[in-house]
Parts: C-alpha cells; sequence; structure tokens
C-alpha cells in the first residue's frame, strides 16, 4: 500500500505538471500519433505491391502491429528509462535516488513516467478493432482475460529487456548507444518472424523475444493455431525476462561506485 501510495502521488505531480503545459503535451501526444499513422501507412505502403507476406494478408498484419501498439504504449509510459546511463550514471543523480529509502528501480519508473504515451493502447484498440471487422473475427468472453494476460505479458518482456540495458551502466559508466539500437531491434516484433531469416526468428524468440510482444500473441485471436503454443508463452516469458532483469538490476546496484569527481 505504500507503494501504491507513492506511486499516485507521483502521477498526481506528474499530470499537474503536464497540465502547466498543455500546448507542449497535446504536441507530444500529437507526434505520438504521426508516428504510429507513418508506420501504418507504410503497411499499406507494403501491401500496394503484394496481396500476402509469407501467408500473412494485409488486415492480419494491420491487427498485429494494433496489438503490438497496446503493450508498446504501457511500456513507454511506465518503463521509459532509454536514458538512465546519461541521466542517471554520467551525470550522478542515481547518488540521489540511493539516499531514499524507497527501492531505487521503482524510484527511476516513477520519475520517467510518461503517461501520455497511454494514448497508444486507445490507438492500438481502434486499429484492432478495424482490422478484426475486416477479418470477421469473433472473441469469446474469456478472450478479454487473455487479453489483458498477453498485452501484461509483453509489457514485462519490453521492460525487462531495457532494465537490463540500463543495468549494463553499473559496471560500464561510459555513454554507450545500445538503447537507440536495441528500440529498432524491437520494431521487428510488430511483423510476423516467419518473413524473416531463421537466426533472425530465434533471436526475436529466445533472445531479444520482441515477437512475444506483437506477432505470437496476435496470432492467437488471429485464430493461426500453429502459432498458439508460442501465444500462450508470452506471459510467462514476461514474467521471467522481468525478474532476470530486476536481479540484474540488484547486482548493479551492489556494484555501483557512485558519480566520484
Amino acid at each position: 500500500m505504500f507503494y501504491l501510495s507513492i506511486f499516485f502521488q507521483y502521477a498526481s505531480q506528474y499530470l499537474k505538471t503536464r497540465l502547466t503545459y498543455r500546448v507542449d503535451t497535446v504536441v507530444e501526444i500529437f507526434s505520438d500519433l504521426l508516428f504510429q499513422a507513418v508506420n501504418f501507412v507504410f503497411i499499406l505502403v507494403v501491401f500496394g505491391h503484394t496481396t500476402l507476406l509469407s501467408g500473412w494478408n494485409r488486415e492480419e498484419i494491420i491487427f498485429i502491429y494494433g496489438f503490438f501498439l497496446v503493450p508498446y504504449a504501457f511500456f513507454s509510459a511506465f518503463f521509459n528509462i532509454w536514458d538512465f546511463n546519461e541521466r542517471y550514471i554520467v551525470k550522478g543523480e542515481f547518488d540521489r535516488v540511493l539516499t531514499r529509502p524507497i527501492y531505487s528501480l521503482f524510484q527511476i519508473i516513477l520519475e520517467r513516467m510518461e503517461l501520455e504515451s497511454l494514448f497508444g493502447v486507445i490507438t492500438g484498440i481502434v486499429i484492432m478493432l478495424y482490422a478484426g471487422s475486416t477479418l470477421g473475427l469473433s472473441f469469446a468472453w474469456y478472450d478479454a482475460l487473455v487479453f489483458i494476460a498477453m498485452v501484461g505479458g509483453g509489457t514485462l518482456i519490453y521492460a525487462g529487456i531495457f532494465i537490463s540495458i540500463a543495468s549494463i551502466s553499473f559496471w560500464s559508466d561510459s555513454r554507450t548507444d545500445i538503447m537507440p539500437m536495441m528500440y529498432n531491434i524491437g520494431n521487428y516484433g510488430r511483423y510476423p518472424v516467419d518473413i524473416y531469416h531463421r537466426v533472425i526468428r530465434f533471436v526475436l524468440t529466445w533472445i531479444l523475444p520482441f515477437a512475444f510482444v506483437g506477432v505470437y500473441p496476435a496470432a492467437y485471436f488471429l485464430e493461426r493455431e500453429e502459432w498458439y503454443g508460442y501465444a500462450f508463452l508470452t506471459p510467462v516469458m514476461g514474467v521471467i525476462f522481468l525478474t532476470l532483469s530486476v536481479l540484474l538490476w540488484n547486482a548493479g546496484v551492489k556494484k555501483y561506485r557512485g558519480a566520484g569527481n
């Protein structure tokens, strides 16, 4: 309850700050929507030259993209730690974090919240509903629970991967370009893995499992039975990768030497 109370206090202060600068908030939301629209148009352009992509039609690819946007939106809102190395290690702000009686990773997550990113959830669901209606998909009552579990698993996978990358900074305090590169690799998860080489498929499934954020869980709702096994592994992979990332973070905090001079 204490941590829940702290979360709502941080969220309240964040919203007050964003509402103070309404124009900046609107511009940022518009920029996110524009970025999502560009990716959507890219899919349409690709299917302007073909009817199938490795056995997947246009509406199925659009549905996968819409699903991908939902866990990605939650990740962007609550685990946006792409500048951890630059801000907290290089500039020494992590020393401040360690002086407070709250778990360090929880503080970082609260300080880097971007709640406006949650608009991506709405965009993703709208795209899924559009593609689903075009495909004539039907959903059972329990699919809502499956959807929540799949989205939660995808969010935890994203969080686990990027927390692990941020933890590297505890051993190497030099500036690194791993984060931007990983964001680019993450985009591969919004497309069917069977369009890639088998080595890339293996990496996106077991090493950097971004496929569990988009195509695998979406395949369940698309009734692609050959992918059901992977789809139901999504929550499990999420818990595993988040657990490993927290263990790595805790080990890194113990190795942290301070900012120095």
